[in-house]
């Protein structure tokens, strides 16, 4: 049987890292048993949706590697949700309700002071068609699914055996007052549609799914796999951080973090083996086993995430970096011996700019009063262009013999003479590029 699966974010705002995790395992499971990803876009909301969004998830996804084979989106397919809508009906599965968001909220406070679940209590079930005619005339009404109040079981690809008693569960609301197709309806019959059979999504959605079983029961479909993977969460167990927006992909990907990188970190973030990530995206895809996966809360590290895209950066051959250092201006002949020095002293791809301003421009040197006379001295030995790997060898060399400084005392003081650091590449590499000194 081919798989079939989807990522069907709601186009009201970026995608985030958990997001991106629901994405990256649906496209991981379909990838390696080729099958079919789809990207559904999820936009009844006719309010919040935007198409601004639509066009920057696309982005998003492209730039971290996640490629989808085609687009669906929920505002063209209505038909289908009244056609299904009307089904139920007849079945006497979805029933009208006539509350208002006050009424309800005083019913759960009413139940919860009371010890009682804040379950919906049915009462619109009770109603005569006269009243349900005087309620049309003073409100709209919103549609129901009725549960069935029994036990529902599956087998989660990532939980194991996982069941829920809907008795405790509100019936909910498929249809609002306005007529919007609310996430369960729309989803249980697109999914039927598109025969998806395997639906990998967030451990928060266990009791929907649940719902959406029945659902899918009442509309004749087909009962697909389920695995609900954890909930990520701050290195300390915290929330994530708004300082990134949760850490939206746009901004991730603004900071200078490597897609190939987080690609790798987020397929086995939470994985219980702890493996070393592959960057190679074909052994990720050989490799991903959704049954490695927990659904206790995962921790994100931002920190450490930065550190892989540094690593993956450091490794990265000349080839893949050409046409970017070609951007920055350094010529085809210089870019070798450039990458050289950098790629173990850059955390992101916009470190480069600096480095090769420094190649080009130089350093406004930083020289103590005590270093003054060395460092005048420094620079009466320095070797003329042009300068190879072998100079900045000989020239300490020399300064050495000249002034009996070594180690620390000769090598700090030149550095911040030459790059107005203390620290930095290994100054062997940097000096033969070094198109200007200013100290």
């Amino acid at each position: 049987m081919t798989v079939v699966s989807r990522f069907a974010p709601s186009p009201t705002g970026l995608i985030h890292v958990g997001n991106l995790r629901t994405a990256l395992f649906n496209y991981l499971v379909c990838r390696q048993l080729d099958g079919t990803f789809i990207l559904r876009f999820d936009d009844t909301d006719r309010l919040r949706s935007s198409e601004k969004f639509v066009e920057q998830i696309k982005e998003d996804l492209d730039w971290a590697g996640i490629y989808w084979d085609r687009i669906e989106k929920q505002s063209e397919r209505i038909e289908y949700y009244k056609d299904a809508a009307k089904r139920l009906k007849d079945k006497g599965l979805l029933y009208e309700c006539f509350e208002s968001p006050q009424e309800l909220d005083l019913k759960r406070k009413k139940q919860l002071a009371m010890g009682k679940p804040p379950v919906y209590d049915r009462a619109a079930l009770k109603l005569s068609e006269y009243q349900k005619k005087e309620f049309r005339d003073q409100r709209a009404s919103h549609w129901r699914f009725k549960l069935d109040s029994q036990r529902v079981e599956w087998t989660d690809q990532i939980m194991g055996l996982v069941g829920v008693e809907t008795g405790s569960v509100s019936d909910p609301v498929l249809i609002r007052g306005d007529g919007q197709f609310l996430y369960t309806l729309a989803s249980v019959v697109d999914d039927i549609s598109f025969k998806v059979n395997y639906v990998i999504r967030g451990a928060d959605h266990v009791t929907n799914t649940a719902t959406q079983i029945q659902l899918i029961d009442s509309l004749d479909g087909e009962v697909p796999k389920f695995a609900h993977h954890s909930l990520l969460v701050g290195p300390k167990g915290e929330p994530l951080s708004k300082r990134m927006s949760d850490f939206s992909l746009s901004e991730i990907r603004d900071y200078g973090i490597e897609s190939a990188a987080i690609f790798s970190f987020m397929s086995c973030l939470g994985a219980s083996a702890s493996p070393n990530p592959s960057f190679e995206k074909r052994d990720i895809i050989a490799n991903f086993k959704i049954n490695n996966f927990g659904s206790n809360h995962t921790k994100f590290d931002f920190d450490l995430l930065k550190a892989h895209s540094k690593k993956y950066l450091a490794n990265m051959p000349l080839s893949e970096i050409s046409k970017y250092l070609r951007d920055l201006g350094v010529p085809t002949d210089v870019a070798p011996d450039f990458w050289e020095m950098a790629k173990e002293n850059v955390s992101t791809r916009s470190d480069l700019i600096s480095l090769w301003d420094l190649c080009v421009r130089g350093a406004t040197a930083k020289i103590s009063k005590d270093d003054k006379e060395f460092i005048k001295k420094c620079k009466e030995l320095l070797p003329p262009k042009p300068r190879d790997r072998k100079s900045w060898q000989i020239w300490t060399d020399q300064i050495k013999s000249e002034t009996n400084r070594s180690g620390k005392s000769l090598f700090l003081p030149l550095r911040l003479a030459l790059t107005g650091k203390e620290d930095g590449p290994d100054m062997g590499k940097l000096f033969p590029l070094l198109q200007k000194i200013r100290m």
